[in-house]
């Protein structure tokens, strides 16, 4: 299948590597042209991140996104948009068995979709890969701290860096996403002093994500942001409060159908004289 087209009006991955220490790097999930029309104009870049698994497909974690299933949502977002890079997950077991198998699946995807790279969460373990894929001419970001495909090992959705220990894994982690070629890296999860520490002690910007605002960049779930939940992790700031507003609507909707003053006059079509 041939990749969608994509404008050459979009941010470069050079580009956003190129904002480290400079003005901060917007970003936004989005999983359908819909959404991704909305944020273009204003996001550096767009993540088709695997949360779609929990925001869309209504599952428990992330893990069960599948391959298929991120291209799909890929395409949908390189459709309704123009401007942003576009940055979309390799989910769980499409990268870790070996580096020829990522490299295998993170070519369906940029071939697939035309996206701009691709992103891999762990740690220091994933360094080969990412060199691996960086050297053939795949753009990767690199995600650590709090990593959701690692929900079942880090016993939940749990805060990392509290530890000295954890703290030390994690600025190696950097570390090692930085020598092996990742041109950005993720931090989730992480308390405020290491976010900070890491932004400073590594030359590819940082995206935070319940992290630092000294972080080269920020994003957030869309949907948590614009308020469709009631309950979001502790990182996010509800810009809106869509909730509250589709639910009335949804509302008035069913009472205009009930009492039959929907639809309307101006709502139906007359026979022309």
């Amino acid at each position: 299948m041939s990749a969608i087209p994509s404008s050459n009006k979009r941010r470069t991955i050079p580009e956003l590597r190129a904002r480290k220490g400079k003005s901060p790097i917007v970003a936004l999930t989005a999983y359908s042209a819909l959404t991704a029309r909305f944020v273009d104009p204003y996001a550096d870049f767009i993540l088709v991140g695997d949360s779609l698994a929990m925001v869309e497909h209504g599952m428990a974690t992330t893990i069960g996104a599948s391959l298929d299933m991120m291209i799909l949502h890929g395409q949908s977002v390189m459709r309704g948009s123009e401007k942003a890079a576009v940055v979309i997950d390799m989910p769980f077991g499409s990268y870790e068995a070996s580096p020829q198998e990522a490299y295998h699946n993170a070519v369906r995807i940029l071939s697939e979709t035309g996206c701009s790279a691709v992103k891999l969460e762990g740690g220091s373990h994933l360094a080969p890969v990412i060199a691996f894929l960086t050297a053939r001419g795949v753009p990767v970001m690199g995600h650590i701290g709090l990593t959701p495909q690692y929900v079942q090992t880090l016993g939940g959705f749990k805060i990392q860096g509290h530890s000295s220990e954890q703290q030390d894994k994690i600025k190696q982690d950097a570390l090692d996403f930085e020598a092996a070629g990742a041109f950005a890296v993720v931090l989730e999860g992480v308390t405020e002093p290491l976010a900070r520490e890491i932004t400073d002690n590594i030359a590819i910007p940082t995206i935070g994500i319940g992290a630092s605002s000294y972080c080269d960049g920020q994003v957030l779930v869309l949907e948590d942001m614009l308020g469709f939940n009631d309950k979001v992790p502790r990182f996010v700031k509800k810009f809106a409060h869509l909730g509250g507003d589709i639910k009335k609507a949804v509302s008035d909707y069913a009472t205009a159908v009930s009492n039959r003053s929907f639809p309307a006059e101006d709502n139906i079509y007359r026979p022309k004289s």
